[in-house]
């Protein structure tokens, strides 16, 4: 039986030495960036240059290359949605598989791994409204909108059920989503979901992202700079207090499907305590870490994360 939440339940960080405070010097340092400074580092502005644990990847258009992925648009509320899509090279009769982008980002980013599985399951990879090349929605969409609009968009596209791939912030969304429309939800993967209880403040998301820095590749940058300029600053910030506002430690204990969570070994921003809860506060839950990787594998690990959604997937065919 899961026991209700309890602090001894969250111990901070990923290791011994992650969970050392820093010292009273750095935390005032940190403070004095204020909301604006920490806002920029969240939407990962800031030199890469001591990228010493980032991967080798081939150059960014290789890496970017759609293969089967075409991109489709459809109306949904009188508002233009776009994805990429792979239906073809997916065996007759495959589930379906959404794969659901991070804060402020765009299907664009989860290219490398929708590549990987279109020729194992029919692949979509929508941009949520108000992102990427999806348009505006006339606001900036609160996660329990973003899964309605979801759910409106596949409706739309003839999408009656599907199994959900989430990405960072995304995971909250098809949490929320399989939480409120189980008939929808097949099966989730989270990978790298957000945000631990115990750091949703300003301050610890300031000092997670930049811990994560050393361990992306510099054209990361080329990908999501631009993406964070379409959606704008107003948007950012009103996802992130959504972000750490969101109760997805709760929300789990409500979700029907099956579900793998999936971390990184070196991830700090989802970190193996938080990661160890929502696998056991999972009806249905599973965990699975993936070796040297940190939290950006959908984009640097594809072939991994891939590889761990297929065995899922048959496992809980």
């Amino acid at each position: 039986m899961t026991t209700p939440y309890d602090a001894r339940e969250m111990p901070r960080g990923i290791s011994e030495n992650d969970r050392r405070r820093p010292s009273a010097m750095s935390r005032r340092r940190f403070l004095r960036l204020g909301i604006g400074g920490a806002t920029l580092a969240l939407v990962g502005c800031g030199d890469n240059d001591d990228a010493l644990f980032a991967p080798a990847l081939p150059p960014l258009d290789e890496w970017l290359d759609r293969g089967p992925l075409e991109p489709q648009r459809t109306q949904v509320r009188g508002v233009s949605l776009h994805a990429l899509v792979a239906t073809e090279a997916a065996p007759p009769g495959a589930p379906p598989l959404v794969l659901i982008h991070g804060s402020g980002l765009s299907g664009r980013y989860m290219i490398p791994t929708a590549r990987e599985l279109a020729s194992d399951f029919p692949v979509y990879v929508p941009d949520i409204p108000g992102y990427g090349d999806s348009g505006d929605p006339g606001e900036v969409l609160s996660i329990p909108r973003m899964s309605e609009w979801l759910v409106a968009w596949m409706d739309a596209i003839g999408l009656e059920r599907a199994s959900f791939l989430g990405n960072s912030f995304g995971c909250q969304v098809i949490v929320d989503l399989a939480m409120r429309y189980p008939e929808r939800a097949d099966r989730l993967i989270l990978q790298g979901p957000t945000t631990p209880p115990d750091e949703r403040s300003t301050f610890w998301q300031f000092v997670r992202w930049r811990q994560n820095e050393p361990y992306n590749p510099e054209m990361l940058g080329e990908v999501t700079m631009p993406e964070y300029g379409k959606a704008g600053i107003w948007r950012m910030i009103r996802s992130y207090v959504f972000q750490v506002t969101d109760p997805i430690e709760e929300k789990v204990r409500e979700v029907e499907a099956p579900a793998l969570v999936i971390r990184g070994e070196y991830d700090p921003i989802t970190h193996q305590a938080f990661a160890e809860m929502l696998a056991r506060r999972l009806p249905r839950g599973e965990l699975q870490v993936l070796p040297n990787i940190a939290h950006t594998l959908v984009f640097t690990a594809p072939v991994q994360l891939a590889d761990a959604t297929r065995v899922f997937m048959e496992e809980n065919a």
